[in-house]
């Protein structure tokens, strides 16, 4: 058996362009953007995302997160993105990430994403998820994304179906959101869905 080496291994583009996004990986330089539109956002995220930390929106806490995500993408586990407007590429609506990617046998990854609040119900993440479902299928040769919502988040249940994700049944206390277990509905979208 051989093992193969994934550190410093860059996987695939650094940014996709679509009709009206710029997807790019996270960067320092994003700080700014990306602490004011999550404090802006507090109120509509915080229901949907694990218990946020005191200091959950500092310089700090997002150098750890890039460092966190940039070992992910050298390993191959990782693929994070933030959606930039493309006429004006200062302007960041949210974040999408592709992470726990297996090869071998499963070809899948897990998908999570975010909107900050003012950019939430105008197609942004719909055409965000389609686009990188495209890219790991064709480019990394992926099989499946699997993605799970709150129950009563009708919202993102809609927002897969459009994108042609399949609902696949309930995990039982599946994630533990703002400090409590919570079931899931999961979903999937197959290489094949088209």
């Amino acid at each position: 058996m051989r093992l193969l080496k994934f550190s410093n291994r860059q996987i695939g583009p650094t940014q996709l362009e679509t009709h009206r996004l710029l997807l790019r990986r996270p960067a320092m330089q994003d700080f700014d953007a990306w602490a004011q539109l999550r404090l802006a956002s507090e109120a509509f995220l915080r229901p949907y995302e694990p218990k946020w930390s005191s200091g959950e929106l500092s310089k700090s806490s997002y150098r750890l997160r890039m460092r966190r995500q940039e070992a992910d993408i050298n390993s191959g586990r990782g693929l994070p993105w933030f959606l930039f407007d493309r006429a004006n590429p200062e302007i960041l609506f949210g974040g999408l990430t592709l992470s726990n990617i297996r090869h071998g046998v499963a070809q899948t990854a897990t998908l999570g994403y975010w909107m900050g609040q003012p950019y939430a119900g105008h197609g942004y993440m719909r055409e965000a998820v389609d686009a990188i479902a495209a890219h790991v299928f064709e480019v990394h040769n992926l099989h499946r994304i699997e993605a799970a919502t709150l129950v009563d988040n009708m919202r993102s249940q809609k927002l897969l179906e459009k994108c042609k994700f399949q609902r696949e049944g309930i995990a039982r206390s599946y994630l533990k959101i703002n400090d409590e277990w919570h079931d899931h509905v999961l979903f999937a979208r197959l290489a094949s869905d088209v």
